[in-house]
């Protein structure tokens, strides 16, 4: 008697390549229990992918290597940091892990609780674990892919043996993370030629690899002329590009160099460069930072030497740009060639898009504030704020794309409370979370928690926010003024002062809390004022509400956005 094996039908909403290793699993576990031969391709060994992502790069490059080996016939279960106890490591053969680096060498948000079990007295053994880290950093920042760094020693500390070598992937991160996986798939073996990579697949359409080039459509200033703040609105048209966003997503701005700071960089160096090397300095090469990488290399250039600690080093690198390097250190290049050799490419700036497709179809909003500052005797400008504020006219072409972000999204269901705290530009999803609500009718009640220096001058999107209130839309909406006053207010005092109404929204109400804006300060407050009101209002002791809150994270009810 023969029995049928089910099969996923062709109408379900998977690619081809996953149909057909779903159904050799399928056919694999039937196998296991009916005496049915398992499928070759189903006897391949099982591999974890495993990603620890803020923006979303180290998820996205996950999904890519889960499906290349699951093409190859692995099993290849695609999993996030934050679900780690739906596996056991203990059991697991092999394991590629991809982790981006937060703060200072800190996990990102998702990955916070698995470093800590990984961390801890009772942390498991791992003998039987073949691993693999990716990290992906910024060589800017002294801790460089620190938290990828990290694994990678913890990993091996448990018992656990490396697969390949660790990756470290600069913010231009394609090159290295295709060599990572292929120096892995090669341990792994793979049967299969379509499985070598040299890059990454660029998804069809207009990417980070073909940017879109967008028509600028406005450019608003929010503040007050008196304001010393300069925080921009800006109105993209996306029409013609097929792109489509949800709320919470982010915009990717490929921006320019001021070509006034290329000029004085090469007269700095002595260096006469053709229109071919100009267009490189102002489109492709990253003229402001100081990398660790750069401050080495340019040591070999200078002839006066460098006689720096290790400390006094690292200091610099935070507090300097390339124009002061080329000032305090001169060097001496062959060509403007050489120069530009020792550069890092000038990488994509991302935002926090603040529109509702449907409320704006075919534009994509960004609020953005305009970096310009005095250090070191001289003036400081933010390249992709000045780019959009100063040199792009109305009607003028930039080349953007979207980046989904999975992690920053407004709930399903339209009957929950949503409670949004945005001090500053953190506003923006914001705003797109409001406008979003209104044009889906959606019944929940929300609750806006905003902040700025001043209330005369520095009061982001006023008028529609109170036309908001005045819709019903905006059920509740505090604001707080840091300079009014002779005590500084901010958006966690608020909190604070309205806890017993928000442990209602919270512990009753099943409401979603989000945070966006400066995670070295606001945010750390905020997740403080949270606790303190969930043990005070909810009658916990401070680790049964560090419990709550690590559960609200894993229902996806806390959800951050912080830079």
């Amino acid at each position: 008697m023969s029995i049928a094996i089910p099969k996923i039908p062709d109408s379900a909403p998977f690619s081809e390549s996953q149909r057909n290793w779903l159904n050799g699993y399928i056919a694999a576990l039937q196998g296991s229990t009916s005496g049915f031969p398992v499928p070759a391709d189903t006897q391949k060994e099982r591999v974890v992918v495993m990603y620890a992502s803020q923006s979303g790069n180290s998820e996205a490059l996950a999904e890519e290597f889960g499906s290349r080996l699951a093409e190859s016939g692995f099993q290849a279960p695609v999993i996030c940091a934050e679900d780690y106890q739906s596996i056991d490591l203990t059991k697991e053969k092999n394991l590629l892990m991809i982790s981006s680096t937060w703060g200072e060498g800190d996990p990102p948000d998702n990955a916070v609780d698995f470093w800590g079990y990984l961390t801890t007295d009772e942390a498991p053994k791992l003998e039987s674990l073949r691993f693999s880290v990716l990290g992906l950093g910024d060589s800017n920042y002294i801790d460089f892919c620190g938290m990828g760094k990290a694994l990678d020693k913890r990993f091996e500390e448990l018992g656990g043996s490396r697969l390949a070598p660790r990756g470290d992937c600069d913010t231009d991160y394609e090159e290295t993370a295709a060599a990572w996986f292929d120096a892995a798939l090669s341990v792994l073996g793979t049967s299969s030629p379509q499985n070598e990579t040299k890059a990454i697949q660029a998804p069809v359409g207009f990417s980070k690899k073909n940017p879109f080039p967008a028509k600028l459509k406005a450019n608003l200033k929010l503040n007050e002329a008196s304001s010393n703040r300069d925080t921009r609105h800006f109105e993209i048209c996306l029409a013609g590009s097929g792109l489509t966003y949800e709320v919470g997503d982010v915009l990717a701005v490929c921006p320019e160099n001021d070509p006034a700071l290329v000029e004085e960089i090469l007269h700095l160096l002595k260096l006469e460069a053709n229109e071919e090397q100009r267009s490189s300095l102002i489109n492709d090469c990253d003229i402001c930072a100081v990398s660790a990488k750069l401050f080495e290399s340019w040591k070999s250039y200078c002839s006066g030497g460098i006689n720096l600690s290790e400390e006094e080093v690292n200091t610099y690198i935070s507090e300097k740009q390339l124009v002061d390097l080329a000032t305090d250190f001169p060097a001496t290049f062959e060509s403007v060639d050489v120069f530009i050799s020792l550069l890092r490419k000038l990488g994509p700036r991302l935002y926090s898009i603040s529109s509702s497709p449907k409320a704006h179809p075919d534009e994509v909003h960004l609020t953005v504030a305009r970096v310009e500052y005095e250090a070191f005797g001289r003036t400081r400008k933010g390249v992709c704020s000045t780019y959009l504020a100063d040199r792009l006219n109305e009607s003028d072409s930039l080349k953007v794309y979207l980046q989904h972000v999975k992690h920053f999204k407004l709930p399903t269901d339209t009957t929950v409370p949503v409670l949004m705290v945005g001090p500053g530009t953190g506003v923006a999803p914001f705003r797109a979370f409001l406008e979003e609500r209104a044009a889906t009718g959606s019944e929940g009640p929300n609750w806006l928690f905003f902040g700025n220096p001043h209330e005369k001058t520095d009061w982001l999107y006023k008028d529609q926010f109170r036309q908001m209130e005045r819709d019903g839309v905006l059920t509740h909406y505090h604001r707080a003024w840091s300079r009014d006053g002779e005590e500084k207010v901010y958006v966690q005092d608020h909190i604070r002062q309205n806890g017993a109404e928000l442990w209602e929204w919270i512990g009753n109400q099943r409401a979603h809390f989000y945070v966006c804006g400066d995670a070295k300060r606001m945010a750390k407050d905020v997740d403080s004022a949270l606790q303190e009101l969930i043990a005070n209002f909810g009658g916990m002791n401070d680790e049964q509400a560090a419990e709550y809150i690590a559960k609200m994270k894993k229902d996806k009810r806390y959800q951050r956005d912080v830079y």
